[in-house]
């Protein structure tokens, strides 16, 4: 009942959106549902009110005398609009001018609805009432608000948490703030991580996150964690040295050797039982540890983006992940890379449920809009089909949300957040790329017009 009652209010809070009252009528267009089933070539799509009013053959009359705007979808492709679920929207000082340059370069790129797992909340939830009214282009949103984090925490806004107390009052506290559920960092004590998840229950609110370093992925899947990021505590819970990991230092190279294939079989078993899901953010996790190997200097994306983000965060980021994480060798690094996408192989065939997500901006170079893309083809690179790996940025965040019964799918009913491609993605995931145009609640917005939006980032961006 609780979990029902949650998926309710985040429904509230992400599809409240201001809707056009013309219809549009996309013809001929092939249409991938994004259930799995073939694509449906020769369809006509009508949209009215912000919602899919009709599919069908393009056989008939549907829509020809129609009054609205007519599309031409010859040689197109119609998909779900993509969500991105991880990112950091709002942290503090550490990324200036997301609103002129991060939400228009999701919309830009497909992206029609967000996670914001670590933020601003009340300038995520302003963002969120501009974009419901229309006054603002921007996607969907749903939001941690602060992090929880340990005793000294390392980001901005998070809320230090010593004590099991601190964990009861802390979710209380962005419950009545409006938070749609909790985001876990990794330092906070272990009596404490359980004293959140038992007021969690209480509240009737989920928590996601890292698996903190002081507990098991057992028992945080156990004890009702629903997501966990990054592939944390994957790992450590394949080995036999799990009790020393959690007790103080661990590298890529112990993983490495130590990684136990039976173990994994009985983690990955409990986490599909248990259907917690895995966010691994695939396109940080090569980034983070082949940081060094990286040429940003002439990466074309980075004239989107302020000169602060990179000059000072992501300069700072890179100089702790160098001094701090990467104490590997690069060989070693890029093993573990490799590993990584096998290991989420296994875990896909396990059962185990996933979300695309690309931890921007923090995640050094990782790109408002444009790195989703990435990390699809990081999905397919471990195994998945263009589908399975479309699945993650459309289907997967419905059902993860509770959403379903209005997005993640294009279907008669559900809201028109679709995007019109040039190319067919279950030929190449690279063609989610090939954008001609995007509807977001109905509203149609052309190449011409996506174009505008991604120059106007560009200005935003150079702006002191």
């Amino acid at each position: 009942m609780k979990r029902a009652l949650l998926c309710v209010l985040i429904a509230a809070a992400c599809l409240a959106q201001s809707t056009t009252s013309s219809t549009l009528i996309i013809h001929d267009v092939t249409v991938i549902d994004a259930r799995g089933a073939p694509a449906k070539p020769h369809q006509t799509v009508i949209v009215r009110d912000g919602k899919i009013e009709a599919i069908n053959s393009s056989g008939g009359a549907l829509g020809g005398k129609l009054a609205g705007t007519h599309v031409d979808g010859t040689g197109k492709y119609l998909i779900p609009g993509l969500w991105d679920m991880h990112v950091h929207m709002v942290f503090g000082d550490w990324f200036p001018r997301g609103k002129e340059v991060t939400l228009p370069r999701f919309i830009a790129n497909g992206i029609t609805g967000v996670r914001d797992m670590g933020g601003e909340l009340e300038v995520l939830q302003k963002w969120r009432k501009e974009i419901a009214a229309g006054t603002l282009i921007g996607p969907r949103i749903v939001m941690s608000g602060p992090m929880l984090d340990g005793p000294k925490p390392r980001f901005p806004r998070s809320i230090a948490i010593k004590t099991p107390e601190d964990g009861h009052r802390a979710v209380d506290h962005l419950k009545r703030r409006g938070a749609d559920f909790i985001k876990l960092q990794s330092l906070i004590p272990r009596d404490a991580v359980f004293a959140i998840a038992d007021e969690v229950k209480k509240q009737g609110i989920s928590f996601v996150g890292h698996v903190p370093d002081a507990v098991r992925a057992s028992e945080a899947s156990n004890v009702g964690q629903r997501s966990f990021e990054h592939l944390i505590g994957i790992f450590e819970g394949s080995s036999p040295l799990e009790d020393e990991f959690i007790k103080g230092a661990k590298t890529e190279k112990q993983f490495l050797s130590t990684y136990d294939p039976k173990r994994a079989e009985a983690l990955f078993s409990l986490l599909a039982k248990n259907q917690t899901w895995q966010c691994p953010t695939l396109v940080w996790e090569r980034g983070g540890n082949l940081i060094d190997q990286t040429d940003f200097a002439h990466d074309t994306r980075a004239k989107c983006v302020p000169a602060y983000w990179k000059d000072v965060t992501w300069k700072r980021f890179t100089d702790e992940v160098e001094h701090d994480f990467n104490t590997d060798d690069l060989a070693t690094r890029k093993a573990f890379v490799e590993k990584e996408l096998k290991v989420v192989n296994v875990m896909h065939r396990a059962g185990i449920p996933f979300l695309a997500g690309t931890d921007t901006p923090p995640g050094v170079y990782i790109f408002p809009g444009f790195s989703l893309y990435e990390e699809l083809q990081r999905f397919v690179a471990a195994g998945f089909t263009p589908m399975e790996a479309l699945q993650t940025a459309t289907l997967n965040p419905a059902k993860f949300l509770g959403l379903e019964d209005r997005l993640g799918t294009i279907e008669k009913g559900k809201l028109a957040d679709v995007v019109l491609l040039n190319a067919n993605p279950l030929e190449d995931i690279r063609n989610t790329e090939k954008i001609e145009a995007v509807i977001v609640n109905g509203r149609y917005r052309s190449r011409t017009e996506l174009n505008r939006m991604l120059a106007g980032g560009e200005e935003a961006a150079k702006e002191k």
